[in-house]
């Protein structure tokens, strides 16, 4: 396996271990329970269906699955900005963990483009 491959699972998986810090961190109330629940689901999911994805067995498979790191990816960037602009986390708590998630989904989401790209058929 690659070594950028090796070092991107293990960067995934610290993402998925500061979001379940920054989970525990946040406030008991109603509201921030949800949010943060929504939070952890998909910012943990991440690491894990990358795992998923270097598994494939063809290129459509990986295609399949790099798009849900994708979705994940962003999805956790939404909801740590939903944290932040409705009051319920701190922007400097978060931001660090926005950076990260924010730098992970512009490497995914290169990875899915290359992805495609090597299944287009060449056009002369």
């Amino acid at each position: 396996m690659a070594n950028a491959t090796v070092e991107l699972k293990n960067r995934s998986k610290r993402f998925a271990l500061e979001i379940i810090r920054l989970f525990r961190s946040l406030p008991k109330g109603e509201d921030a329970r949800i949010i943060a629940r929504q939070l952890l689901r998909s910012g943990t999911s991440v690491a894990a269906n990358y795992r998923a994805a270097c598994r494939a067995r063809s290129r459509a498979e990986f295609l399949a699955k790099i798009g849900t790191v994708v979705e994940e990816a962003d999805e956790t960037v939404f909801w740590l900005e939903v944290l932040v602009e409705s009051g319920i986390a701190q922007g400097q708590l978060v931001e660090p963990v926005t950076r990260e998630a924010n730098e992970l989904l512009a490497i995914f989401a290169a990875s899915q483009r290359t992805a495609r790209k090597a299944t287009e058929p060449l056009t002369h």
